[in-house]
């Protein structure tokens, strides 16, 4: 895994989600402070799934959060003093009104999905569609990355719907060759 965060993070990745939910405590902490050592000359940032203790204990750039975790609004007076106010905070979003209740909770982006249909979001209902995507993106003013079934097929479609980035997995994990990815997912 460490290899796969160091070549997606050369490749010009900006953010890497860590979001492993079966690993203990030492030992996400210790995968988390080597993946941010690993990515220090990098433009990559890590940020780690709902741990807010690991993500800050291991220098992260910031934490991802589900819809069921902590409200945002819980961790924006811990994240205002000076030592913090680079920590970024991201929230999963399975609708608009999801979308607009995590701006107005104080996040600095969401993941706005499944946009497309995808085996590892199934859980979370059909696909929203571009359509869905372009009202999330409309309805807040902070950035909404697209996630679910994003693949280089369609992520052009994302971006014109309003998307400011977006979030994968099979994408990076599939592709036998992570140079420049970043740089042509920038470029579309």
């Amino acid at each position: 895994m460490l290899e796969t965060i160091r070549n997606a993070a050369t490749a010009g990745v900006d953010w890497i989600q860590i979001r492993e939910k079966d690993l203990g405590a030492r030992r996400l902490a210790s995968l988390v402070r080597q993946a941010v050592e690993g990515t220090r000359h990098t433009r990559a940032r890590i940020l780690v799934n709902d741990r807010l203790d690991i993500a800050f204990a291991a220098g992260a750039a910031g934490i991802h959060l589900g819809e069921m975790s902590l409200p945002v609004e819980t961790l924006l007076e811990w994240r205002r003093s000076a030592a913090r106010a680079l920590f970024e905070i991201g929230v999963s979003c399975h609708s608009v009104e999801a979308a607009r209740a995590a701006e107005r909770g104080g996040a600095d982006y969401i993941f706005f999905g499944p946009v497309f249909g995808t085996p590892s979001k199934a859980a979370f209902g059909p696909p929203q569609g571009l359509e869905r995507l372009r009202e999330a993106c409309s309805a807040v003013q902070i950035p909404v990355l697209a996630i679910g079934g994003v693949n280089l097929e369609n992520v052009a479609s994302c971006m014109e719907a309003g998307a400011a980035g977006i979030a994968a997995i099979r994408l990076f994990q599939e592709l036998p060759d992570l140079s420049g990815i970043g740089a042509r997912l920038r470029g579309m």
